[in-house]
């Protein structure tokens, strides 16, 4: 195999969608009983919300209702534009390894890493287990820096881990480290 191309999830994850949905339910639920509060007529068909008074529990209501709705707009751009999101591609043919990543939109919306296999010391592995469980795999430059590989959040199987790390070391023909 002389191409690997590795795609990264970003933020278009099932978690994000809940996520933002949740916060934007509960956020316009919370700014529609402040608004009803403030208008004194029931803007939410379940509830009797114009009885409650507008200071103290109706501003604050409304605050959070507001806050809650900013929230879930950014969840739901960051889900849109597919932030964190790109490839790992290994292409021994021309001798290079190529790191794209999505961010947010302006000027450096894309990150593009390219370096020459030869630039390649090894591939390292971390593995932490416990209350917050960390599996990455790193690729090491000859000059000691680590760029992660791996996606961000949910954690690998710990044998997927270890053969995606295996098999990229014997395709990048360096050790492997921390396994």
């Amino acid at each position: 195999m002389l191409v690997r191309e590795d795609q990264i999830q970003g933020s278009r994850r099932l978690s994000n969608y809940w996520w933002a949905f949740v916060i934007l339910a509960g956020g316009l639920g919370f700014f529609l009983a402040g608004l009803s509060s403030y208008c004194n007529k029931d803007f939410l068909p379940f509830t009797s919300a114009a009885n409650l008074l507008f200071i103290p529990q109706g501003i604050i209501m409304t605050f959070y209702g507001t806050t809650a709705l900013l929230l879930s707009i950014f969840l739901w751009l960051t889900i849109f534009w597919d932030v964190g999101g790109g490839y790992n591609r290994f292409d021994k043919s021309k001798g290079l390894v190529t790191i794209f990543r999505l961010g947010f939109p302006g000027k450096n919306r894309t990150v593009r890493l390219e370096y020459n296999i030869k630039e390649i010391k090894s591939i390292k592995v971390i593995i932490q287990d416990g209350l917050t469980p960390k599996r990455e795999i790193y690729l090491r430059t000859k000059d000691n820096r680590e760029i992660p590989l791996t996606r961000v959040g949910e954690p690998m199987m710990l044998t997927e881990i270890e053969n995606q790390a295996t098999e990229l070391a014997k395709l990048l023909g360096v050790t492997l480290e921390g396994i």
